[in-house]
């Protein structure tokens, strides 16, 4: 295998992976284990890597569950499969192995709790959301499932209980922010949901409407956001820092709509996906500023 053919296969694995995506929610899962134990040792790139393989699994799996109506969209026709640059087989392969690789390494470093935490992720996304999206278009509001539950699995690594408000407030963060951040796309993309036969918003509310109801979401995101600067952070720096840019994004946001009576899609979905790393950068250090360990 030459080099160039070594990088081409690299290249399909990572976007059958979804690394993208991957890569943030194997953070978050970081997100509940540094808030449980206030720790960064060795087991946190374990953590890490199995929740990332198993995203990855997930990613490759709904590359096949979509190829058919992904040729079907412009954005989405140069995907590997509808493409041509692998076989529906092949990509079977690749996420089999992504899952076979992920699943051990959860198994083998942490309680099974973990590891069932991860896969019911991996169903929420690719057996409850995917198929569903085909039915509804408010299959976004269940599949914000899979938004909540990677902090979850950090948090279950490190020994944590399923009833705590700590976790419990940043998981409907995590989960109420999926919403508004996948309304955004439609607006973006919606015609194109369309050309592939999905029932969309855009089909049921104008797109006037669609702003107006991804405001609100994007309101109660924010008002989850405030909470968790008050309740769950517990340094006076890292808490400003949250507090200053969500007082930011309400009051650009909100101007926006009084003067121009409209919401800047793209920069309000690019302003909503840096809250979300934001929170997580945040919530991470001040874990570990609280114990000593940064």
């Amino acid at each position: 295998m030459t080099k160039k053919s070594l990088i081409f296969w690299i290249k399909i694995i990572l976007e059958l992976g979804k690394v993208r995506i991957s890569l943030p929610i194997a953070l978050s899962a970081l997100v509940g284990f540094t808030m449980k134990t206030g720790s960064f040792g060795s087991e946190v790139w374990m953590l890490m890597s199995g929740v990332f393989l198993m995203s990855c699994s997930s990613g490759a799996i709904n590359h096949i569950q979509e190829y058919k109506t992904d040729a079907l969209m412009p954005r989405t026709k140069n995907r590997p499969i509808p493409s041509g640059k692998i076989s529906v087989k092949g990509a079977i392969w690749v996420a089999f192995l992504f899952f076979t690789f992920g699943s051990a390494i959860l198994f083998a470093s942490f309680p099974p709790i973990v590891f069932n935490t991860s896969f019911l992720t991996l169903l929420s996304y690719n057996a409850i959301y995917t198929p569903l999206k085909k039915v509804t278009a408010f299959a976004v509001v269940p599949g914000s499932l899979v938004g909540a539950l990677p902090p979850y699995i950090g948090w279950f690594a490190g020994g944590g209980a399923l009833i705590d408000e700590q976790i419990i407030w940043v998981a409907l963060f995590f989960f109420i922010g999926q919403i508004p951040h996948f309304w955004l796309l439609l607006l973006m993309f919606g015609k194109e949901y369309t050309l592939a036969g999905y029932p969309s918003l855009n089909s049921v509310f104008s797109d006037s409407q669609i702003k107006r109801l991804s405001y609100t979401w994007i309101l109660a995101t924010i008002a989850t956001a405030f909470i968790v600067a008050l309740t769950v952070l517990q340094g006076t720096t890292t808490m400003l820092l949250l507090l200053v840019y969500i007082f930011y994004l309400l009051f650009s946001l909100t101007s926006g709509i009084m003067v121009k009576k409209d919401i800047p899609v793209r920069a309000s979905f690019l302003k909503l996906n840096f809250m979300y790393l934001l929170m997580m950068i945040v919530l991470i250090i001040d874990s570990l500023f609280s114990t000593g360990k940064l």
